[in-house]
């Protein structure tokens, strides 16, 4: 199987899956591939709070052209997997000069499949393609010219974990926020703060963690569900199973200076019945003058791109004197876009973590805040760096040429949550127009992926462009830009899937037996939690 994942989230995902009882875990690019029964590949979907989907391979293949690429596909037992009365969808990745647009790369394998089922079974004879909650959805991904297709077992993003029911502007991706969190070392055994908390979402996962509360339990479902072999016994009994949940014995504290994010943070914590455990309060940055002892702080500031304030400069040297004078004794790890604004915080990192943040290059960086002078500070034996530092800057620096160099990242960011630029709607509906029966942007109904050029066979040049515009300055922190692209990430702001999990049913924390309240209309699928009393 393949879990795939944010770059410079790799470790962290293959750490998730070691613990899960995977075997053979592999990180590589993006991804990290393992090996399990079926039990593992639900447990994976329920479990990891870093993986965005879980792929199962099923067909490899060589081709080097369209033709050969339909053949190959057209080859394959497909009656195995589909059956007339059943529906499929196609999510392809392309990295190749030989297809060089995802589109034609889902019209051929959508012609392969459809025209193996008509030559067997006559005319009409096919299953439909559906745009949204497919019976099975199928990832084609292309690198050079090798071709690998796979059953996406998890369907939406596992990004979307279900409890979110509102946002503010620009919020962190859910799956980034449990990687950072992880990548901080905190497990819940110290109080946990982010004063600049907007909708909430380091809180929430925050506090899933320290609880020990699967994230998938909020989703209402998995692409899995809809597979011939689906053992609803196995999966309901991995799905019921709160043994390893704990009770919370740190503080988990949030604020922020707008009153309209408080309210939205406070629906979302409710929503993920997690109101007994997070505390929120409006309070700008400048009010605070006091904090628990010995915690860690998580904050994603403003970056100045999307959410600006009137001196951006000035709010992180405020962070960076909040940080020497309130929060003494704590591990703060920030994630940042512009390093004049890191500089502005005026105190040295301890680590630099490369990682993206939508399609922004970010940093997350690592301060630790100790008493005193730094003579006094390393002559208690106190280390700022790590024990083998040397060799963690050139793991860092090699990792980070590595990840710069991937130009793939950008689609597939889009492709897990994320947008676009400007002006892809009005391609969309140009394209539609001549395509009206199929259209690859909402192929797998879940996400709108927008292309990068302006026709076909324009992607390489554009990516070209891009990566022009990258190289003009030394920097990775870009200072001036001719061209800004509107970045929006997209979720849904009116989740149906958001209610799934109830406080009530986190008494189990407790180790009690989960009730839950009359239902009021169909908020929950049964999970067979109430089985005994029925």
């Amino acid at each position: 199987m393949v879990a795939k994942t944010f770059a410079g989230l790799e470790e962290v995902l293959a750490e998730e899956l070691r613990n899960l009882g995977a075997e053979k875990v592999e990180p590589g690019r993006r991804m990290v591939s393992f090996e399990g029964d079926l039990a593992m590949l639900y447990k994976a979907n329920l479990c990891c709070r870093t993986a965005l989907r879980i792929l199962k391979p099923f067909y490899k293949f060589t081709a080097s052209d369209p033709d050969t690429l339909y053949e190959l596909v057209k080859e394959f037992d497909w009656g195995s997997l589909l059956s007339i009365d059943k529906t499929f969808s196609i999510d392809a990745v392309v990295n190749s000069d030989d297809f060089t647009h995802s589109r034609f790369v889902t019209y051929r394998v959508k012609d392969a499949i459809a025209d193996w089922f008509t030559d067997r079974y006559g005319a009409g004879k096919r299953p439909g393609v559906r745009l949204e909650n497919a019976d099975a959805i199928i990832n084609v991904h292309i690198t050079d010219n090798r071709v690998t297709l796979s059953l996406d077992s998890s369907g939406e993003s596992l990004h979307k974990r279900g409890w979110r029911m509102a946002q503010t502007e620009a919020p962190i991706n859910e799956v980034l926020a449990a990687g950072i969190i992880l990548l901080s070392g905190w497990r819940g055994d110290a109080p946990f703060v982010d004063p600049m908390c907007g909708s909430g979402t380091f809180l929430v996962e925050a506090a899933m963690i320290a609880a020990n509360i699967n994230p998938g339990v909020y989703r209402k479902n998995f692409a899995f569900e809809q597979w011939s072999d689906f053992d609803s016994e196995l999966f309901e009994e991995l799905y019921n199973d709160d043994s390893q949940e704990r009770t919370v014995n740190f503080p988990i504290i949030g604020a922020d200076m707008s009153p309209a994010a408080i309210e939205i943070a406070t629906k979302n914590i409710k929503s993920a019945g997690l109101s007994e455990m997070i505390d929120v309060e409006v309070k700008p940055l400048s009010h605070w003058t006091e904090a628990p002892q010995d915690g860690v702080l998580v904050t994603n500031p403003p970056y100045g791109e999307r959410i600006k304030t009137d001196d951006m400069e000035g709010l992180y040297k405020l962070i960076g004197s909040k940080l020497k004078n309130v929060f003494k004794g704590y591990h703060a790890w920030v994630i940042g876009y512009n390093r004049d604004y890191f500089d502005a915080i005026g105190l040295a990192a301890s680590q630099k973590i490369p990682l993206y943040n939508g399609q922004l290059e970010c940093e997350l960086r690592e301060y630790i805040i100790f008493e005193g002078d730094m003579k006094s500070f390393k002559k208690e034996g106190g280390k700022l760096k790590e024990e083998n530092d040397t060799d963690h800057r050139h793991d860092r620096k090699a990792a980070k040429k590595k990840f710069k160099s991937d130009r793939q990242w950008a689609e597939e960011a889009r492709r897990d949550g994320f947008g676009g630029r400007r002006g892809d709607d009005e391609k969309r509906k140009t394209f539609k127009k001549d395509r009206r029966h199929f259209d690859d942007d909402d192929f797998d109904g879940k996400r709108n992926r927008p292309s990068f050029g302006k026709k076909q066979g324009h992607r390489k040049d554009d990516f070209e462009r891009r990566s022009d515009r990258r190289n003009d300055k030394p920097t990775r922190f870009k200072r001036d830009r001719e061209e800004k692209f509107d970045r929006e990430e997209r979720f849904s702001d009116d989740n149906p899937l958001a209610s799934r999990r109830s406080e009530f049913a986190l008494k189990s924390i407790s180790f009690k037996k989960p009730s839950l309240p009359p239902a009021q209309g169909p908020v929950m699928r049964s999970r067979g939690w109430k089985k005994k009393n029925d």
